[in-house]
């Protein structure tokens, strides 16, 4: 099989599902990650900006220098495993260390991310996660009296992950210096590659998670468009009734409601979307996880019907509205025009009937004009027969008021029968014309 039997990208479609393999990691080990995504047009940000930013942390940290074409790094930078990826709307930075701060969850262990470095980053931290990973103590309980001192009590999360094969705590809370913090107790014999595979679903779970989030605040502000544009659309409904009000200004008023409403749903299409994408991504992380209830404290799923679920039904409540008004809107305009193509109908019909009544009144007009005008014609042409006729009567001795009184009725038969048939030649031209 030669090369011309290969599809062109068959290889590079293969390829990329090799390009993104998750970190390898030992315990104990800290691992700090960051996601940054430009405010507006984050989907159609310039790549180019994205990799200056990278190349500027690999330059600083003496790592190797990235390819401006890929979307995806890996490279060691001092004692940091740096993992950098492109996505849609956003970029993400983990780096990977071994060992433990000497306090937990110091933000020194963050230093690879400078703050004046992530100040020049093109677009706003949207994720910052810090994750301890260290051994499972012999009694777990040892290991629940730690994270006590380290996460609120009201939120805290701790759950078995894996069958057991390692606990995973957290608060989903921020800390005073902006980090999400997660502990991670593995038991001595699981494998750097699984180890590696759970910290990753940790970071695209939060990252995820607040992404998906980004909805409920376009969610909120839609909702307060939506409450002044139904006022307004429910005055316009219950007033089509409303006979002494031309149908033509109601639905004026209707379609700029509704141009309103398309505008509102060009704004919000993509958020929408993208929210419902990032849940379904947040709900396939967690059921990854496997995971069971330690010891009697909250699990993440709890946690999420509680806390996360409210605010995705939010978001795709405020959704399912503004589809429901355009559809009454358009389901209003097509009553509106039903009542104005009617109002229409109506107006051309008296039209045609004034119309009709003109053309009656004209063909009596013609008529009448047609009478005079055959006795004028005849008037003018029995003088004009008279004066040529003269030389005649007196030859023949004929009076001439005989003369005149002959002709009459002659001339007049003959003017009509001319005028009748210039009617029947001009029917025969214009066979729709109403003579």
């Amino acid at each position: 099989m030669g090369p011309a039997t290969e599809h062109p990208q068959r290889y590079e479609l293969v390829n990329e599902l090799h390009a993104r393999p998750s970190p390898r990691i030992s315990a104990p080990s800290t691992t700090v990650f960051v996601a940054f995504k430009e405010l507006r047009g984050a989907a159609n940000r310039a790549h180019s900006h994205d990799m200056a930013h990278l190349s500027e942390l690999t330059t600083r940290h003496g790592g190797p220098r990235p390819d401006p074409d890929d979307s995806h790094y890996q490279g060691q930078l001092g004692r940091h495993a740096l993992k950098w990826e492109s996505h849609t709307e956003f970029v993400t930075y983990m780096a990977t260390t071994s060992g433990l701060p000497i306090r937990p969850f110091d933000p020194s262990a963050a230093a690879i991310f400078p703050k004046e470095w992530q100040l020049q980053a093109p677009g706003k931290r949207v994720a910052a996660v810090m994750v301890q990973v260290d051994l499972l103590p012999d009694d777990p309980a040892d290991a629940l009296a730690q994270i006590a001192d380290w996460f609120a009590p009201d939120s805290l999360t701790a759950v078995w992950v894996l069958e057991e094969a390692a606990m995973i705590a957290t608060d989903f809370r921020i800390d005073a210096n902006g980090w999400m913090r997660f502990a991670m107790f593995v038991r001595p014999g699981v494998g750097p590659g699984r180890t590696g595979r759970l910290v990753h679903r940790l970071v695209e779970l939060e990252t995820y998670r607040a992404m998906s989030m980004l909805g409920l605040g376009r969610a909120r502000e839609l909702t307060r468009r939506l409450n002044e544009l139904e006022v307004r659309l429910t005055a316009i409904v219950e007033g089509m009734n409303d006979e002494t009000r031309p149908g033509e200004a109601v639905l004026h008023d209707l379609l700029s409601v509704s141009a309103q409403l398309e505008a509102q749903a060009v704004q919000h299409s993509f958020r929408f979307g993208a929210t419902a994408a990032y849940q379904a991504i947040v709900t396939d992380r967690i059921e990854a996880l496997r995971e069971t209830r330690f010891m009697g404290r909250q699990m993440l799923t709890e946690f999420m019907r509680r806390r996360y679920l409210p605010a995705m039904r939010t978001t795709a409540s405020a959704e399912a509205r503004l589809r429901s008004m355009l559809e009454r809107t358009t389901r209003a305009a097509e009553l509106l025009r039903t009542r104005v193509d009617v109002e229409r109908s109506a107006q051309n019909q008296e039209l045609m009937t004034r119309m009709d009544r003109r053309a009656d009144l004209q063909l009596r007009l013609q008529h009448t004009v047609e009478g005079l005008s055959v006795v004028a014609i005849s008037y003018y042409a029995v003088g004009l027969l008279s004066y040529a006729l003269y030389p005649l009567a007196a030859r023949l001795s004929v009076d001439k008021s005989y003369l005149i009184a002959g002709l009459t009725p002659l001339v007049v038969l003959a003017v009509w029968w001319s005028m009748r048939q210039i009617r029947k030649r001009l029917h025969r031209h214009a066979p729709d014309a109403d003579f």
